[in-house]
This record gives C-alpha cells, sequence and structure tokens, in this order.
C-alpha cells in the first residue's frame, strides 16, 4: 500500500491543533539509520486505511515530498469521542532485519470440522492475532488457522497452526497458547443425554 505525506516543520500543540482544523493528521517516521522525520498526512485518507486490516500488517511505501521510504505502522492516536486520528507513528523497515509485528489470524474450515457437524460445537476464537518475527520481504497480511479437523472439547494451540515460509513465533510466556477452543453449549449436551435415554 502507498501512503502519502509531507515534511512538517512546525511543532507543538498548536501547530498539531492547526494542522488537524485543515484536514491534516501529524505523524512521525522514525528507525534506521536517519534521523526521525516528523510529517502530516490527509486525515481522510489515513482514517479510511486504518479501517483496512492489511495496513496494520504490511509493509508501507510511505512517500514523503518524493522520497518512498519502507514503513510499518507502529502506533496511532484517536480521539475519545469523535471520529479523529490525532497522531500517527511509522517505523522505516530494513530489508535485510527481521522485524516483530503482530498479525491478524483469519480462521477457516469451522463449518466442516467434526465439533460442528457432530456435535454442535461452538468454536471461540481465543487469540485473534499472532506475534510474529520475519523478515519484511516475508511479512504475510495475515496467518490462516484451519479448523476443518478440531473435535468437540478440543483446543488448538499455537503449535498447531501452520506459519508461511520465513516467519517464527514470537513467545511471550506460555509458549504455547491456545487459539481457538470448541465447546458444546450446555442445551445441545442436555438434548444428547436425552435422545440417549430414549433409545434405552
Amino acid at each position: 500500500m502507498k501512503v502519502i505525506a509531507f515534511a512538517r516543520k512546525e511543532q507543538g500543540t498548536g501547530a498539531s491543533r492547526r494542522l488537524r482544523n485543515a484536514g491534516q493528521t501529524p505523524g512521525i517516521i522514525y528507525g534506521g539509520t536517519e534521523a526521525p522525520v516528523s510529517i502530516t498526512l490527509d486525515h481522510n485518507a489515513l482514517y479510511h486505511a486504518l479501517k483496512k486490516e492489511v495496513f496494520h500488517s504490511s509493509i508501507l511505501d510511505l512517500e514523503v515530498d518524493g522520497k518512498v521510504e519502507k514503513v510499518l505502522l507502529r502506533d496511532f492516536q484517536v480521539h475519545a469521542y469523535k471520529q479523529l486520528v490525532l497522531h500517527a507513528d511509522f517505523q522505516r523497515v530494513d530489508p535485510n532485519k527481521k522485524i516483530h509485528v503482530k498479525v491478524p489470524l483469519h480462521f477457516i474450515n469451522a463449518e466442516v470440522s467434526p465439533a460442528v457437524k457432530l456435535n454442535a460445537a461452538v468454536i471461540s476464537h481465543v487469540a485473534v492475532e499472532l506475534d510474529i518475527s520475519c523478515l519484511p520481504a516475508d511479512l504475510p497480511e495475515f496467518v490462516t488457522v484451519d479448523l476443518s479437523n478440531i473435535v468437540a472439547g478440543q483446543s488448538l494451540h499455537v503449535s498447531d497452526v501452520v506459519l508461511p515460509a520465513g516467519v517464527t513465533i514470537v513467545a511471550h510466556g506460555d509458549s504455547n497458547p491456545t487459539v481457538a477452543i470448541a465447546v458444546v453449549p450446555a442445551g445441545a449436551t442436555a438434548a444428547e443425554a436425552e435422545a440417549t435415554e430414549e433409545k434405552k
């Protein structure tokens, strides 16, 4: 994705307020060997981009006054109650250095799993994103979790997730956390028990 920005010379709260009043959002680019650069971005374009999942988990082409840099969106602040992006932080990426980033999980094939087809189980997504490390060129937009083999009462863990080539998990505390679990609703269990009793 490409993002257009402009270098910003004015600093401070007053300058930022004037920018926002003019439909601009202040931001910063940092990291790498170069000095941080203060920038401004078109607010509406940024606001709509932030609604796209891919904007949060992709290497972006950020053009500042004609010069394009590869960056990651690292942080952004939104107004407490207005639809207003207050600030955005972008980090430069080195194509030869691994990055640490969170990517969303996309769950597929729940409807064909034994848990759902045989037991009417409900599959809960315990995790919605994954902490990964990889080179910028290997960064996936998302990681797919295949639920086709999950059975009722079973949990799916990080170790069960098939990762794209060049991607590794960044572990925190529990090195193999749960990403999904198949639970049979209490009502369904009672109905099964009644059906079994009737057959006797």
